[in-house]
């Protein structure tokens, strides 16, 4: 009798149950899992991007895909002050922030198979319950929802045509939402065979100022909960303020019968973007290859000139020749996850121009005309970032006026771009009443709104308008001259709100450039000022900070902070 069997050759005469999608076939496909330990937020998807970049850059191809434990079947009714910021994938899939880092790291465009919760592995299989896809059997959390989790991996293997999967378990060992994915990750590494999945544990050392050293004790309690699982893990990630200690490692090494050379200091860092490198010089990378039987596919060619091009970026990190501060006007600066990939597009466009940003971070919600000089008055550029709701509006558009009237380089992004119409329709265009509809329903002035026929158009309904979309470029405006003279770009969206048509005539009259637009409808979707008027003034209805990546940083952020520079050295 075969050990494995699929979902129709399953009866009542075996309980193995393994799933496989045709053409899959088991032990080709590589598998790193990462799996954390002690506190959750300790930088899994970091770790995990890194290693999955140094595979990449030697000439294999890579597929992240990060396992949630929560029941939402995706991360986008989540709060950005519980979970962070919303992270939307090119195909519309909203994820959380872990896919931004992946893509970032990897330079790499995932998709919504990179992205999975138990909301979706149990909508699936009580979908399969409901068609009798499991022949009557009872349906369990092994094998069925395991097997599920495990569906997914291999489907994405196939898809991807991915040498090695990396998978990240969300949260940490001992999460009740977690268990079925170490089980269903154990059951993996049984089934795929030896040599074929590799396991991490990432842990925390403690560093108590009372005692003025470093304690591993929860470390070793850590691993040892996920050992229990039946995972023993291949390699053991150690975060920790400073660099472990080799007297600390080699507890860990002996507790857990991981070699001290896999044991790795994850100590904190300038930027996150130097670990690649460390990981490199340790060997980590030279370590899984090993590990997983990897060496014959590696291209050391490639793998040299990745290498010097990450070298050249990162050590250019910390090293500037300018210094500016870039205030970010929102409402949600108590959580700065919330402006993660803002955050991270600034980190790639000072780096490009040799500079060190400082970020301001301003709360808009109590921000009026008043306060707004004494709160902007020694910031060199600005930024209004996305949102949703009332509340801050007031505050944002009163940063937006001021940015305006005094040259202050600005970018708008999603909200950001709403609240420049609104604040040129009133101010400069004379429509004193103009409003967006999401803030008030009832305005007689709806300058943004959601318009019906675009509804019709996009196929939204009542849904947001996500991912993917193309941009049409005027040619001779600062938006070409940031896109490189491009006559059309590809970006992401996530809103509700247009420009409403019938105030576009007026708008331009009034002097504002819509110098982005969507290829076939009347949907502003970047405006700007003339530069003989504003310095660098400029917003988009999309999301810019989705696509910006470490070696190609995003134009519009890029051009801010050369924006931003020009103006403190005037």
């Amino acid at each position: 009798m075969d050990l494995l069997r699929s979902v129709k050759d399953s009866t009542d005469e075996t309980e193995f149950y393994t799933p496989l999608p045709e053409g899959y076939t088991l032990g080709q496909t590589k598998y790193v899992a990462v799996f954390g330990t002690v506190m959750s937020g300790l930088g899994k998807g970091i770790f995990s991007s890194s290693l999955a970049k140094l595979l990449k850059d030697k000439g294999l191809t890579v597929a992240p895909i990060k396992l949630e434990g929560y029941l939402n079947i995706d991360s986008g009714t989540l709060n950005p002050f519980r979970h962070g910021e919303v992270f939307v994938l090119d195909d519309g899939m909203e994820t959380d922030m872990d896919l931004g880092t992946y893509e970032r790291m990897l330079d790499q465009d995932l998709v919504g198979a990179n992205f999975a919760t138990s909301g979706q592995i149990f909508s699936a299989v009580l979908d399969k319950e409901r068609a009798g896809s499991y022949l009557g059997r009872d349906v369990q959390m092994i094998p069925h929802v395991t097997g599920e989790v495990k569906m997914r991996l291999r489907e994405l293997a196939l898809q991807s045509e991915a040498d090695v999967v990396f998978i990240e378990v969300g949260g940490t060992v001992g999460d009740i939402e977690n268990a079925f994915y170490i089980e269903a990750l154990r059951e993996l590494s049984y089934e795929e065979g030896e040599g074929s999945v590799l396991c991490v544990a990432l842990t925390y050392v403690l560093s108590p100022p009372t005692l003025g050293e470093q304690k591993s004790k929860a470390a070793q309690l850590g691993i040892k909960r996920l050992m229990e699982f039946g995972i023993h893990p291949h390699l053991i990630a150690c975060r920790a303020e400073d660099r472990v200690t080799d007297k600390v490692r080699q507890k860990i090494s002996i507790y857990t019968n991981v070699p001290l050379k896999r044991v790795f200091s994850m100590h904190d860092l300038p930027s996150i973007y130097l670990l690649p490198q460390i990981m490199r010089e340790e060997g980590l990378d030279s370590e899984v290859v090993q590990l997983l039987n990897l060496g014959g596919l590696i291209n050391s060619a490639e793998d040299a000139r990745n290498a010097q091009a990450w070298q050249e970026f990162s050590s250019r990190i910390g090293k500037h020749t300018h210094d500016v501060t870039v205030g970010v006007t929102g409402k949600y600066t108590a959580l700065r996850d919330s402006y993660a990939s803002i955050i991270k597009s600034l980190e790639h466009s000072e780096v490009a121009n040799d500079a060190k940003v400082h970020i301001k971070w301003i709360d808009t919600t109590d921000i009026d005309a008043a306060d707004v000089v004494g709160v902007l008055g020694d910031v060199d550029g600005i930024i209004v970032p996305g949102g949703f709701g009332v509340r801050g509006t007031a505050g944002k558009i009163a940063c937006i006026q001021y940015a305006r009237v005094n040259n202050l380089p600005y970018l708008g992004i999603c909200l950001g771009f709403q609240m420049a119409v609104i604040e040129y329709a009133r101010n400069v265009c004379g429509l004193d009443l103009a409003d967006s509809t999401e803030i008030d329903p009832d305005t007689q002035t709806p300058v943004i709104s959601v318009l019906p026929e675009q509804k019709k158009i996009e196929g939204l309904g009542g849904n947001m308008r996500l991912g993917g979309q193309d941009v049409m470029i005027t040619p001779g405006t600062l938006a070409a001259e940031l896109f490189d003279g491009a006559k059309h770009i590809r970006q992401r969206f996530r809103h509700r709100y247009e420009v409403d048509p019938d105030y576009i005539e007026q708008l331009e009259a009034g002097g504002l450039i819509f110098s982005g637009r969507h290829g076939e409808h009347r949907i502003m979707q970047i405006l700007e000022l003339p530069r003989d008027v504003h310095p660098y003034f400029v917003a988009a209805q999309f999301h810019p900070e989705l696509t910006s990546r470490p070696l190609r940083p995003q134009p519009m952020f890029k051009g801010l902070v050369r924006a931003a520079i020009e103006r403190k050295q005037a």
